[in-house]
């Protein structure tokens, strides 16, 4: 599968969506972390595929608030929940390398996020983000369509359908959609993921500042291909 000559800056995220679910034979999935924008995105995507698989990269380091939040969505949507997890349990983790995601974040990462995530892509077609531009500099030119190559040589088609939406349309549509939002939110925090590497906001201008005390952006499941 490769990139076409679509100009995909010209649909809008509904439109965007429904071009990539038209071919019933396309298996998809949604990661989530259960942040608005994944929200916003898995919203849009059960409007076609009610039972497309949610995939949540359970790391065991996640709040309290996350995983309470994920359960009410999953019983309340009936979601197709598939839990992703690391080969070692935390308690594992840590009796054999300690306390990594203070020492040695980007490996905790891999092992925890990376590593799980690839494992769980393998099935699937298609993968849906809710990755947006404004989130990060890391982000600043990402495409609204991606053609990332698995460990196993297939190549999966990811879309950000999302990509060029502000934070304000983004709440705005967990709004109209009355879709409840992770409570953390009230708390200042603009990007939520493990508790140990997750604060509120350092740069008021960057909405990722508050991960891994501003020691880098990205954990390294949206960036694995450029590695290569």
């Amino acid at each position: 599968m490769t990139a076409t000559s679509v100009d995909y800056t010209k649909f809008t995220a509904e439109q965007l969506v429904a071009s990539f679910l038209a071919e019933s034979t396309q298996r998809a999935c949604v990661t989530c972390s259960f942040q608005a924008e994944d929200m916003v995105v898995l919203d849009l995507v059960r409007q076609h595929r009610p039972d497309v698989a949610v995939l949540f990269l359970d790391t065991g380091y996640h709040f309290r608030e996350t995983y309470a939040y994920r359960d009410r969505m999953t019983e309340e949507l009936g979601l197709n929940l598939i839990n992703l997890k690391a080969d070692l349990s935390v308690a594992e983790q840590e009796a054999k390398h300690g306390r990594l995601y203070e020492v040695a974040p980007d490996y905790c990462c891999k092992i925890r996020k990376v590593e799980p995530l690839l494992r769980g892509l393998e099935p699937f077609d298609i993968w849906f983000t809710g990755l947006r531009r404004e989130q990060s500099p890391s982000r600043a030119n990402l495409p609204f369509v991606e053609y990332p190559t698995l460990p196993s040589g297939r190549h999966i088609t990811k879309v950000n359908a999302l990509a060029a939406w502000d934070w304000k349309s983004t709440w705005r549509r967990l709004e109209e959609r009355k879709i409840p939002y992770l409570p953390l939110y009230d708390d200042g925090y603009s990007s939520i993921g493990c508790q140990p590497c997750t604060t509120v906001p350092l740069d008021p201008g960057n909405p990722r500042s508050g991960r891994w005390g501003g020691q880098k952006l990205e954990c390294g499941i949206h960036t694995f291909d450029e590695a290569k």
